[in-house]
């Protein structure tokens, strides 16, 4: 007497890219901006490194408590990013690597947006090979700089 097995629809495994892809989405759901949520994932030989979103420094209020300067303001997307409580998920994911010691040379940064200039020259400096995108964010220059630097920009 024999097992029966049922045959079920096994769902498509989600590409490398896919997988962290999605992890950059669901980290974005922690930001605590009213204008943009962004997350960022740091990769490494396939394992994620650190992963950062958008949102106020540790212990301080965040913007969803407070209200947003730059909307208050009428500052638009791109402009004066020094007139903000938070930081971006990018610069968080090499902060949290820093932090706990961990190196993301010739790392992957998968994020759910293009990185402003400020991000671009941080990616830069820490050494990341290559910036994996979900959607653009308008800024001619982060990817002028990102491309004389060598370093691959796609979207997925």
């Amino acid at each position: 007497m024999g097992f029966m097995i049922e045959e079920t629809e096994i769902p498509e495994r989600p590409s490398w890219d896919e997988y962290f892809m999605n992890i950059a989405g669901l980290v974005a759901r922690r930001s605590t901006c009213i204008r943009r949520q962004v997350g960022a994932v740091l990769v490494g030989d396939r394992r994620v490194l650190a992963t950062g979103y958008n949102g106020a420094p540790t212990g301080l209020r965040h913007c969803l408590d407070l209200g947003c300067l730059r909307q208050q303001y009428s500052i638009p997307s791109g402009e004066r990013h020094e007139l903000c409580r938070g930081l971006h998920a990018e610069q968080n994911a090499i902060i949290q690597a820093a932090l706990h010691g961990v190196s993301v040379k010739d790392a992957v940064l998968y994020c759910t947006n293009h990185p402003c200039i400020i991000c671009a020259k941080m990616i830069i400096n820490a050494g990341i090979r290559s910036v994996l995108i979900q959607d653009r964010y308008r800024d001619t220059m982060a990817e002028d700089i990102l491309q004389e630097a060598g370093v691959e920009v796609r979207q997925t």
